[in-house]
């Protein structure tokens, strides 16, 4: 039997069974798990036990999924299921690679502690934002357990994933370290394993090559077996010390930027970035007049780590106006949202074709419901700050 074969077999036993009970979970950290699934909600999964025979024999699909070569190939295994889905076949640089009977070519990028490892396996880095594949491996966990969530707009769209809590700092070359407010997005592939994608953004465009810094304090993941909210979430956390330098090239390719700088009354639409998996429009607002440093946001974040943007800015003292971002393209599809900072909104492209944008911009965040809900051809269309019809190809 093909290893393709194989592949097709461990993706149908590895196919999840979305139940229609959705549990809010109550965050460790209030934002680390917006990204999973609209709205912040995270939809549990049914992580099933898959009997395949082959050959008259009885396989357990965790002693299948060893038998495939995994390390080196996270992006094709995740492209089409994470939330920042795409192709990524000959954009990711291979940091780490494994052979059909498990040895790995170096241990540069893997690293060990509480009986955990983690592993980085590709890196792609489009100058805006960094994405990294790795695997999260234990003996003495059970990973069959964390629940699975939508990455798609619709349940319809029958895409899901799974996550994986992460703690600590990020820099790169050198920078003052930012804290990680970020976790790993990906598939249970057996009880001991876990593959993810790790997706860190810049305040501002990287120049060129360097090495990125990651340095992990704690994982944990969220067990589908409690149902307590205040139990759920990452309620299985181990604290310990994973560290990595990962070299990166930027990769330019299919990226543009076009500039704009459209302004409404306190609200300046200055460019959107069309990357082959994102598209982030930047904008300035009274709220970015004065930007939380790395070293400011941590203090802050020490004393709680619960606390949001707009809560450090009252506490400081300064404005926050972030503004409402909705992004269609020429289908009138809406693109996947992110959380929005001030200054900056990020989209996933879901490999939507782009060809031509229409940003919405608003000053409160029911009209950008009502937008989203509605559609283009909605009354709260008519609401938006700023309008514009981009021109991408």
């Amino acid at each position: 039997m093909t290893d393709e074969k194989l592949d097709q077999i461990l993706k149908q036993a590895l196919a999840p069974e979305i139940s229609d009970k959705e549990i809010q979970v109550h965050k460790r950290r209030k934002g680390d798990m917006k990204k999973f699934g609209k709205m912040g909600k995270v939809v549990a999964a049914a992580v099933t036990a898959a009997i395949i025979g082959i050959g008259g024999l009885g396989y357990f699909h965790p002693v299948l999924a060893a038998k495939i070569p995994l390390i080196g190939k996270i992006f094709e295994k995740l492209e089409d299921d994470i939330t920042y889905s795409g192709d990524y076949s000959n954009r990711g640089t291979v940091l780490t690679r494994e052979d059909p009977a498990g040895s790995r070519n170096t241990s540069d990028y893997s690293i060990s502690d509480q009986g955990i490892t983690l592993t980085a396996s590709e890196v792609f880095c489009d100058g805006y934002s960094m994405f990294l594949t790795v695997t999260v491996e234990s003996e003495q966990a059970d990973f069959t357990h964390i629940p699975e969530h939508y990455t798609g707009l619709n349940t319809a769209d029958d895409r899901t994933a799974a996550g994986f809590y992460i703690g600590g700092t990020w820099s790169v070359d050198g920078d003052t370290p930012n804290q990680l407010a970020n976790t790993f997005e990906g598939k249970v592939i057996d009880s001991h394993t876990f593959a993810g994608m790790l997706k860190v953004n810049f305040a501002e465009k990287l120049p060129g090559n360097g090495t990125f810094r990651l340095n992990v304090n704690g994982l944990g993941y969220d067990d589908n077996r409690m149902t307590d909210r205040e139990e759920i979430s990452a309620s299985h956390w181990t604290d310990g010390s994973w560290k990595l330098a990962l070299p990166f090239e930027v990769n330019e390719t299919d990226v543009k930027t076009i500039k704009l700088d459209e302004k409404k009354g306190d609200i300046t639409l200055e460019n959107v970035v069309i990357s082959p998996y994102q598209v982030i429009v930047h904008t300035a607002t009274p709220g970015k007049q004065r930007e939380l440093t790395a070293d400011r946001r941590e203090k802050l974040l020490s004393k709680d780590p619960d606390m949001t943007d707009a809560q450090m800015y009252e506490i400081l003292g300064w404005s926050y106006e972030p503004c409402y971002t909705t992004v269609f393209n020429q289908d009138g599809e809406m693109l996947y949202p992110d959380a929005e900072i001030a200054g900056q909104a990020r989209f996933a492209v879901q490999g939507k074709e782009i060809n031509t944008l229409y940003i919405y911009i608003f000053n409160h965040p029911d009209d950008q419901i009502q937008m989203e809900t509605q559609g283009m051809n909605g009354s709260a269309a008519s609401r938006a700050v700023i309008f514009k019809e981009i021109p991408v190809r």
